[in-house]
C-alpha cells in the first residue's frame, strides 16, 4: 500500500493566524484548544504524522480536523454537544414533584 498524500490546511490570512494563536492561548474548552493546535501546526508546515505524534493522537483525527477546517473554517473548531438523553418525565410531572418536595411532612400518628 502506498503512502497517503499529505494533507495541509488551506492558506490562512494574517488575521486568521492571529485568531488561531489567540485561541491556543485563551481557549477554555480542551477540544477547541486541541483542534486549534492541529490547525496552527498544519499552517506552519508540519506534516500530519508529526502532528499526530506530538499530540499523541491518530493521523485520522488530525486529517479530519484539517479537512473540517478547510471546509467550514473556524466553525470546525467548536464542539458540537448534543442535547443528551430525552427527559423521562414531562414538565407538568416535574412541577408537581417540586411542589410535593417543598411541603412540610405530615406526622404519622
Amino acid at each position: 500500500m502506498g503512502r497517503r498524500p499529505e494533507v495541509f490546511v488551506r492558506q490562512v490570512s494574517m488575521v486568521e493566524g492571529q485568531r488561531l494563536q489567540r485561541i491556543t492561548r485563551t481557549a477554555k474548552d480542551p477540544v477547541k484548544l486541541r483542534r486549534a493546535i492541529v490547525v496552527l501546526m498544519s499552517v506552519q508546515g508540519q506534516p500530519t504524522p508529526d502532528i499526530a505524534h506530538l499530540l499523541k493522537s491518530s493521523e485520522d483525527y488530525v486529517r479530519d480536523v484539517i479537512h473540517a477546517f478547510n471546509e467550514r473554517g473556524f466553525d470546525a473548531l467548536d464542539t458540537k454537544w448534543s442535547g443528551g438523553a430525552p427527559r423521562r418525565i414531562d414538565e407538568q410531572t416535574r412541577d408537581w414533584i417540586c411542589v410535593i418536595a417543598r411541603c412540610h411532612p405530615v406526622p404519622i400518628p
